[in-house]
């Protein structure tokens, strides 16, 4: 299959799952970022119960979680799976639960849960996000701007956690000379930072994996690299990491 009979197929497949209202797709192929080996990010929306089994049915190659499995929030669930040669990831998107992130995020009001691969964590707006720059493939979602409420809020609880992470690690890890803490600690302070700036530009967020060069703060590599289980070297380069997160805009 090429590109537009494979997108063709499965989309026809997830859509026609019980209980399945709309399908996405999203991450750099709904983004014109992709390249040639790029997974393909599908999400189902759906309303009601929706059982995973049906969609192991299907028959398709890999992995379908149960509901809940990936951790309960955000994430509720999904699949890892190869079609026509293809890496395929499929979410859960719980309709109920997606409106009523919706609703919070317009007045401000989110919460921070953490997640596998994602050193930062993601906030409970992140399914709004993927409402604003995903693709539509079958049924209809609103396409929600940033609200300037959200505006507000988020940029000063992401500089808190930040600010947060970077004062722990300046009291356990650095006088004992631990590089490595420190140099995790360092990428999470770079991470939540990154968010505080693209929420205060009012810039969605779906992932990591973009997200220090998206606002501007890619310099952090030069300090992590110089990093050495030095007491004195790991207290120069988090004074460094902490004039850079301070002044990012």
């Amino acid at each position: 299959m090429n590109d537009d009979t494979f997108l063709a197929h499965v989309t026809g497949t997830l859509a026609a799952l019980p209980s399945v209202h709309a399908v996405t797709l999203g991450g750099s192929r709904a983004q014109d970022t992709h390249g040639p080996g790029s997974d393909w990010d599908f999400a189902v929306y759906y309303r009601g119960g929706f059982d995973p089994a049906d969609l192991r049915a299907v028959g398709w190659d890999g992995e379908v979680s149960d509901l809940g499995a990936w951790g309960g929030g955000v994430f509720n669930g999904g699949a890892w799976l190869t079609i026509d040669g293809r890496h395929v990831d499929v979410h859960y998107r719980d309709l109920g639960s997606v409106e009523h992130h919706l609703a919070e995020a317009r007045q401000g009001r989110f919460h921070w849960e953490p997640l596998m691969f994602h050193l930062a964590g993601v906030p409970s707006y992140l399914p709004v996000a993927e409402l604003a720059v995903n693709r539509v493939l079958r049924g209809d979602l609103p396409r929600p701007d940033y609200p300037e409420a959200l505006r507000e809020t988020a940029p000063a609880m992401w500089r808190g956690r930040a600010e947060l992470t970077l004062r722990y690690t300046r009291g356990a890890f650095v006088p004992r000379g631990q590089a490595t803490e420190v140099a995790g600690a360092l990428a999470t302070a770079a991470m939540e930072t990154a968010h505080a700036v693209l929420a205060a530009r009012g810039e969605w967020v779906t992932n990591e994996k973009r997200l220090l060069q998206r606002a501007g703060l890619r310099e952090i590599d030069t300090v992590v690299a110089g990093l050495r289980a030095d007491p004195d070297a790991l207290a120069k380069a988090l004074d460094d990491a902490e004039t850079l997160l301070r002044t990012a805009t």
